[in-house]
């Protein structure tokens, strides 16, 4: 009986796992011959892959060995004879065609035919038989008469006058004239509350430094027909003042609403007071 504690090194694993085993199973043949497949198997598909790979080569290169060699042909050149241009006559020009004959219009002649009058056969009308004239009576009895149709005065004959024209004519408005007084003031973006803004914003205070209270002024500009400001005049007793206020009005370039007469833009004169304090 073999020592079951001795390890001999020469055992294979399988050997070991199969040991006091039926080897007979198949499970062993299996995994003793499983390393030797694995090997054969990985030739077989590497030789497979790579004779798929080459083909394409291998084919060109039997290709290009078996190919009958080339033939050289020489060719003499031909010279080629031009052929002469064909040249096109002239069209001959055909001749217009006739133009339509003119439409002849067709002119009525109205005659103004007068008939000739004809006199109107008189009516007559009888006399009553002598029975019914003896039938009236005389004497101082009313009798009812036949009455007459009313009388209808014919009407006024048309006249001849012409009615005179109530239309209204307005007073013209000339282009370059600067008007006082409009139908429609000049008007400012926002108000003329917004245009004072605008000056006191602008308006250097350090001009006027030095002045003694409030210094005030009138500020005179026309407004033009397109809205924009142009002839800044100043009256007031303080220079600078008047000065920094003519640089302050025409450094606003907002547009004007213009003032209008009959509808029609016109120059405008427009007179505004301002005041301003001096810095302490």
């Amino acid at each position: 009986m073999a020592n079951e504690n001795v390890y001999d090194p020469s055992l294979t694993l399988d050997e070991i796992v199969f040991e006091n085993r039926n080897k007979e199973y198949g499970a062993y043949d299996l995994r003793h011959q499983y390393p030797r497949l694995l090997t054969k198997s990985f030739i077989v598909g590497t030789a497979l892959f790579l004779i798929a790979a080459l083909s394409p080569f291998i084919y060109l290169t039997i290709k290009r060995l078996t190919a009958p060699p080339k033939q050289e042909v020489k060719a003499d050149l031909v010279e080629i004879l031009q052929e002469d241009k064909i040249i096109e006559q002239p069209k001959e020009k055909e001749p217009p065609p006739p133009p339509p004959p003119p439409k002849e219009e067709k002119i009525e002649v109205i005659q103004n035919v007068v008939p000739e009058p004809v006199k109107a056969p008189k009516i007559e009308t009888p006399p009553p038989p002598i029975s019914k004239q003896l039938e009236t009576t005389t004497g101082l009895t009313n009798q009812e008469g036949v009455k007459a149709p009313a009388y209808t005065p014919p009407p006024p004959p048309p006249s001849t006058g012409t009615r005179a024209s109530t239309a209204e004519v307005k007073p013209q408005v000339s282009d370059t004239q600067v008007y006082t007084e409009v139908e429609q003031t000049a008007e400012f973006p926002g108000g003329i509350n917004a245009f004072r803004k605008k000056v006191g914003e602008n308006f250097d205070t350090s001009a006027i430094e030095g002045a003694d209270g409030v210094v005030k002024g009138e500020v005179t500009f026309v407004v033009e027909r397109d809205g924009s400001i142009t002839d800044v005049k100043v009256t007031g007793s303080n220079s600078d003042f008047n000065s920094e206020a003519v640089r302050t009005v025409k450094s606003i370039k907002n547009k004007w609403a213009p003032a209008k007469i009959n509808g029609q833009s016109v120059r405008y004169r427009y007179r505004l007071p301002l005041a301003m304090q001096p810095p302490e």
